[in-house]
């Protein structure tokens, strides 16, 4: 399924039904008084958030979601039947804009949430609520009021604790798939992701966490070139970012350069998640002696004023992958202690 991670949807709630006009009739009673029903109440239109989904693909085909409206009122007072609610399920981590005031309406960001987005109109009064000892055969009545109409633009975030960012072709890709389930695609050229993963990290039977990865960046994705600038958002929710370099001997470009194309990126970008906690993982170390690896680490601390935690690894043999995991679950939870005091 194609990745999606915006869209505009048209949402109408159902229409109130109408109060009914009705006089009682039965046999030997020529002149019965009013018995008009009310009408029931529209249906809404509500977003659930379910973390099973990982697209907002659905949308591509199917824009206008509208709720029943509801039954009119009947003779012998009877009320009529509310409309059916249209609820509708997006992926947690969806945000909510009016598309025509820009306005943030929620953020959907926990799984199994609903919110309603357009209210149903209210139910009609049916005469026999004006029945008075002056009127006694009202022939009023009031009709339901229209639901709520909107365009809304959704736009997706997704939920994880951890990022990879990095140049295209760092093997944050093939990192991924050494730490967790999930398969990425992998191979020996630029934007091979399209669009984010996401893997679950088991450290162990109890503890584990969401990581991330998006497509690579370029020089001048702040300003939209190439991919990952689309999915920078993906990373505002995150706590924390490894920032993976590709160190082999094969790669043509300076360390030293690419870092800091990168953190120049963020920072041109939003300023909140440049300064986001950030380490450094130099990858393709199977390609290499230890001796080198540690050689370009220290000249890379040197260079950049490096203080935050970096590490070597190789994200296709595995060296040194559950290390960092290790090290990101222990951050994480302290993360999670400090908040709780």
């Amino acid at each position: 399924m194609k990745f999606i991670d915006e869209a505009i949807i048209e949402v109408c709630a159902g229409k109130g039904g109408d109060g009914c006009l009705s006089f009682r009739r039965e046999k030997f009673v020529p002149r019965g008084g009013p018995d008009g029903g009310d009408g029931g109440r529209g249906g809404d239109v509500v977003l659930v958030s379910d973390g099973g989904i990982n697209s907002l693909a659905q949308f591509r085909y199917k824009r206008k979601f509208s709720a029943v409206n509801g039954q009119g009122g009947a003779g012998r007072n009877r009320t009529g039947a509310g409309g059916d609610d249209c609820r509708i399920r997006v992926p947690a981590g969806t945000l909510v804009f009016d598309a025509d005031t820009k306005e943030r309406i929620t953020d959907l960001n926990r799984s199994d949430t609903a919110f309603v987005v357009a209210q149903g109109g209210r139910g009609g009064v049916g005469n026999m609520r004006f029945k008075s000892s002056t009127n006694r055969a009202p022939r009023r009545t009031v009709p339901g009021t229209p639901g709520d109409a909107r365009t809304l633009r959704l736009e997706l975030q997704v939920l994880a604790d951890v990022g990879l960012l990095g140049l295209p072709n760092a093997g944050k890709s093939t990192f991924l798939r050494a730490v967790s389930q999930a398969r990425p695609k992998v191979a020996d050229y630029p934007f091979t992701t399209l669009h984010p993963e996401l893997g679950v990290v088991d450290v162990d039977s109890d503890s584990s966490f969401v990581i991330a990865d998006i497509p690579g960046l370029i020089k001048g994705a702040a300003t939209g070139v190439g991919l990952g600038v689309r999915f920078l958002n993906h990373l505002k929710r995150t706590r924390l970012l490894l920032h993976m370099v590709d160190i082999g001997p094969e790669t043509l470009n300076d360390p030293v350069a690419d870092i800091q194309t990168v953190e120049h990126e963020l920072a041109e970008f939003d300023a909140e998640l440049a300064g986001r906690p950030r380490w450094l993982v130099l990858n393709k170390v199977d390609l290499m002696s230890d001796e080198e690896a540690d050689q370009i680490l220290q000249t890379l601390v040197e260079s950049l004023s490096w203080t935050s935690p970096r590490f070597i690894v190789s994200g296709f043999t595995g060296k040194g992958c559950r290390g960092v995991m290790l090290e990101v679950q222990r951050w994480l939870a302290q993360l999670d202690r400090s908040a709780e005091q």
